[in-house]
């Protein structure tokens, strides 16, 4: 439900969104987003921005940056691109 709603609000038909330690989809499989490398380790270093920012302290800078910068500015996001190319991203991270 999440996901659908972040869909509808980015205007995209396919959407992973974290919160926390969870990445929802919408409008792609679990095979097709696990079959996307540089996609899942964008999300998996939003889920370790959240253990190093704790949950709503995340949530609020991700909010307010949003709103200061626009989306693609956002820190987080630049930051979760840059992983999109590190190979040592997904390394200790287990997906069930």
């Amino acid at each position: 439900m999440v996901a659908r709603l972040a869909a509808w609000k980015m205007g995209s038909n396919n959407i992973a969104i974290v919160f926390g330690s969870v990445i929802h989809l919408h409008g792609v499989s679990r095979e097709q987003f696990l079959g996307n490398t540089a996609w899942v380790r964008h999300e998996v270093r939003h889920v370790r921005q959240y253990r190093e920012a704790g949950y709503w302290r995340f949530l609020w800078r991700y909010v307010r940056d949003w709103a200061r910068y626009g989306y693609y500015n956002i820190p987080y996001e630049q930051d979760a691109r840059r992983a999109e190319g590190n190979a040592g991203e997904l390394e200790g991270v287990e997906i069930r």
